[in-house]
């Protein structure tokens, strides 16, 4: 029997659609004529539409795929939609081919008060969902680590190497072009104000402990952060879609170990060299900009900054490094890992990954930031 569509009213403002027979990919057609008047027929705006899959055939994906358009073609004219006496193999179905679609929940019409109230709860409920799993993965990480201190053996040192060379080395220059270029900004903003009070030395220790402190580990991570975290979610992203993570699995591989072991570990043993390197960048920037606009030569820049910045400061950005190094990369990892269904998806968890990164590593400078402050450190 081929795919039928029955269209009752209930009432002034909703329908029942009762889908009946074989929904194969040879027996859509009479469903596909009844669909298109559906959506050409304005009487099927801002309404309750309920499907009814009592009498419901075998379903394959051809057959979701038109039912599923057919959701969505009616949600777009403000329907509310509700799924009635669905088979659990239907359900798993549906679900798999419209993510956030639930059977017999209602879908809230677009602009609504209901709307708003909804996006924001499921929202919330996926960055809980997603802020748990993370504590699972984190907990995975941990575990392997904890392993590797009385194993050592565990470690892929040639995995570790690639990817300090990917993740470190290659980033040197537009490391180095930002941090040359922030120490420059600091130093002749600084210059302009230092002028009016005459004070010009005390330019050295401005820019100093500003880059050594915040400025360059800040910037350096930010840096890596949309360079590796998006690489990370990238490579990871296109292995799950794939099937090469599945084929590591099936293989008795686990994926942590291989995967995400070796960017954590390469990210936090290269980022405090470069932000070292930064250091010195940034510094040579500010250095420039005092011999050209206060008159404060390369060498009483020198003399001035081993004698009034005390190594703490330098210390405190080294110490920062590794802590925005297992940052970045534990996220770039997790949201490589979450990427399913199609290359949209690795598009839409690369950017977010990138956020995520950048967000966390602002949010956690800025707390060390306050910490060591209220210390006195």
């Amino acid at each position: 029997m081929s795919a039928e569509v029955e269209i009752t009213k209930h009432s002034s403002d909703s329908y029942r659609m009762n889908l009946k027979g074989e929904w194969t990919r040879e027996d859509l057609n009479p469903a596909v004529k009844v669909f298109r008047r559906c959506i050409s027929d304005r009487a099927f705006e801002n309404r309750n539409i309920q499907f009814d899959f009592s009498e419901t055939g075998i379903v394959d994906s051809a057959g979701m795929t038109l039912i599923v358009r057919q959701i969505d073609a009616l949600c777009r004219k403000n329907c509310s939609i509700t799924a009635v006496n669905m088979r659990d193999d239907l359900q798993k179905l549906l679900i798999f081919h419209r993510r956030n679609f639930r059977a017999d929940k209602v879908v809230p019409k677009r602009f609504s008060g209901f709307n708003i109230l909804y996006a924001v709860g499921r929202k919330s409920r996926q960055m809980a969902e997603g802020f748990a799993d993370f504590l699972v993965f984190i907990g995975q990480i941990s575990s392997i680590l904890f392993l590797t201190l009385f194993k050592p053996s565990l470690l892929r040192v040639k995995a570790i190497i690639k990817q300090i060379e990917l993740s470190g080395v290659q980033a040197l220059p537009i490391v180095s072009l930002t941090s040359f270029l922030v120490g420059l900004v600091v130093a002749y903003q600084g210059a302009a104000q230092l002028q009016k009070f005459g004070a010009n030395i005390f330019i050295v220790e401005m820019v100093a402990i500003s880059i050594f402190r915040e400025l360059a580990p800040m910037i350096t991570a930010i840096v890596i952060a949309g360079r590796s975290a998006s690489a990370y979610t990238a490579e990871i992203g296109t292995m799950k879609i794939t099937e090469e993570v599945d084929a590591m699995k099936t293989m008795g591989f686990d994926p942590v170990r291989y995967l995400v072991l070796p960017r954590i570990f390469a990210l936090m043993l290269s980022l405090p060299l470069i932000v070292f390197f930064a250091d010195l960048v940034g510094v040579f920037g500010g250095m420039l900009i005092a011999d050209l606009h206060l008159d404060i030569s390369f060498t009483e820049f020198i003399h001035r900054l081993h004698a009034e910045v005390p190594l703490k400061h330098i210390m405190i950005g080294l110490v920062k490094a590794p802590l925005f190094g297992l940052i970045i990369a534990s996220i770039g990892c997790f949201r490589g890992f979450q990427v399913e269904g199609s290359t949209d998806s690795i598009g839409y968890y690369t950017t977010v990954s990138v956020v995520n990164a950048i967000f966390w590593v602002i949010a956690i400078n800025a707390l060390i930031s306050v910490l060591l402050t209220e210390m006195g450190i």
